[in-house]
């Protein structure tokens, strides 16, 4: 069972492996039209209703399956405002194969005829709010017509993840529910006549996977397998990073905010750290250190807001200073250059036991993870000997590698990015293994680089999206310095093309 969420990840990935969306798109309406030879047979009249997105492209396609049957494919809309190349070019071949179609505009304009089948090809998983003009008249007329209605993908104005209309008030579960033709009955805002409306399907054709909300519908679903491979779900791409983007509108700090919490006997990690979370996206980064090394950080980049702590180490005596300085930030980076001294292994445990924000610990910081009990929502970045020094186990094979650290961050009940040739990342549920980077990755520094880039997207998404999509753009920002340079790179190429990583994404 896949979420909508994850679908479009999926299908992004699917395309930057290779699989060209519009192949899967000819997988996906072969897959309708075998659905409508299920409940028609040839000769029969079948009606295609169809938006403008990917989800009409898939019935342009079904409609070109169906040549034994009297086809005819409704647009609503103008074809010049279908919002993708392939579905635009799959209605040309309508036109081309001289098939016939015609347009609605207007929803006083929309009659579906009397047809044996109709095709509701309106609107996919991915939309939401209520349904507007002409979808939502084109509802009421599919739901009031005696046909067999097969919807594609999703019937359209139900949400696929929890089987409810779109735009439903929250707690008003009246997915399936008896009425969902659109009468004009009171809504919980007191408006008449706008009630949720969504197509009461017979049968849906789903496509890779079962979404979880199309097990609440009285219709019969079929998942199509339409081509999209394992290795799409499997591993990291650029689809997770969907949903992370700044708004137009966004203000200084609306994009997240970091504080990096470490150096003393070293200055480059933290800097480093530091630097790659502004890269990666971050709004405003600080770096909380001794005293000591306070101006050499604050040297390496106008960029940071050091915060110098006093003495040469950081301990227990910091700790209140560093939660007050936490408690303003999306997320903390702990661990870049702390060194291992017991003072602060002490400061660690403290800070980790009171903190409940969100932390990527990193480095020394990492060997007092399972000592503590804690409130923090935490994501380890070990490499493989710092996880066995853990606690956990380790395998050549990345598969069982991912399965041991998948069982061992259930144990710890955090997420963990363990580094390696095949990068794991895992929740204790979910799990992506990441294949970006190469052996130039291996020179010191790298790893501070990935957890200062983790840190910045953790702090605009949840902790397992963003070590998923942090570890991605690391990797890939590494592959970019490699392709132009070779192996020869250092931390700091990497944290430069970040930027460039993320946009390519």
């Amino acid at each position: 069972m896949i979420t909508t969420d994850r679908m479009a990840a999926v299908d992004a990935n699917a395309a930057a492996l290779g699989i060209p969306r519009k192949q899967l798109m000819e997988s996906s309406g072969n897959a309708v039209a075998r659905a409508v030879r299920t409940v028609a047979e040839p000769g029969a009249t079948v009606a295609l209703c169809c938006g403008r997105g990917n989800n009409g492209g898939d019935a342009f396609v079904a409609a070109r399956f169906l040549s034994a049957y009297d086809v005819g494919v409704t647009l609503l809309g103008r074809p010049e405002s279908i919002r993708t190349d392939i579905a635009r070019e799959n209605w040309d071949a309508l036109a081309e194969a001289e098939l016939p179609t015609k347009t609605v505009t207007d929803s006083a304009d929309l009659s579906l005829g009397d047809p044996d089948v109709v095709v509701d090809a309106m609107l996919g998983s991915g939309a939401t709010g209520r349904l507007r003009e002409p979808e939502r008249s084109a509802a009421r007329a599919i739901n009031a017509n005696d046909a067999t209605v097969v919807s594609v993908d999703v019937p359209s104005g139900i949400d696929a993840d929890t089987g409810d209309p779109t735009g439903a008030p929250d707690g008003n579960s009246i997915g399936g529910a008896d009425d969902l033709t659109g009468a004009a009955t009171a809504d919980s805002t007191g408006a008449s006549g706008d009630a949720p409306i969504a197509v009461e399907a017979d049968r849906v054709v789903t496509f890779h996977d079962a979404k979880p909300g199309l097990d609440a519908l009285d219709a019969t679903v079929t998942v199509a397998d339409i081509g999209i491979p394992r290795a799409a779900e499997r591993f990291t791409g650029p689809g997770d990073l969907l949903g992370i983007s700044r708004d137009p509108n966004s203000h200084k700090g609306d994009n997240g905010e970091v504080l990096v919490v470490g150096g003393g006997p070293y200055t480059g990690a933290p800097s480093l750290t530091a630097r790659a979370a502004l890269r990666a996206g971050a709004d405003l980064v600080s770096v909380a250190c001794p005293e000591t090394v306070a101006r050499e950080i604050q040297g390496f980049s106008a960029d940071l807001i050091v915060r110098d702590l006093p003495g040469d180490r950081l301990g227990p005596n910091h700790l209140d200073r560093v939660r007050d300085l936490a408690a303003g930030t999306d997320a903390v980076v702990l661990g870049p250059g702390l060194g291992d001294s017991d003072g602060t292994a002490d400061f660690v445990r403290a800070f980790l036991a009171a903190y409940d924000g969100r932390a990527v610990v990193d480095a020394d910081a990492l060997r007092v993870v399972p000592e503590i009990d804690t409130d923090a929502d935490l994501i380890c970045t070990p490499h493989q000997g710092e996880l066995v020094a853990m606690g956990g186990e380790t395998a050549d094979d990345p598969d069982e590698r991912g399965e041991l650290v998948r069982s061992f961050a259930g144990e710890l009940g955090h997420t963990l990015l363990v580094k390696g040739a095949y990068d794991v990342v895992t929740d204790g549920d979910d799990l992506r293994l990441n294949r970006t980077g190469n052996p130039g990755m291996t020179v010191g520094g790298t790893g501070d680089v990935l957890a200062g880039a983790v840190g910045a997207l953790a702090a605009q998404t949840d902790a397992f999206r963003g070590a998923v999509a942090g570890a991605y753009v690391t990797g890939t920002a590494g592959d970019l310095v490699a392709d132009e340079r070779g192996y020869g790179l250092v931390a700091t190429d990497v944290i430069d093309r970040l930027p460039e990583a993320m946009r390519d994404a």
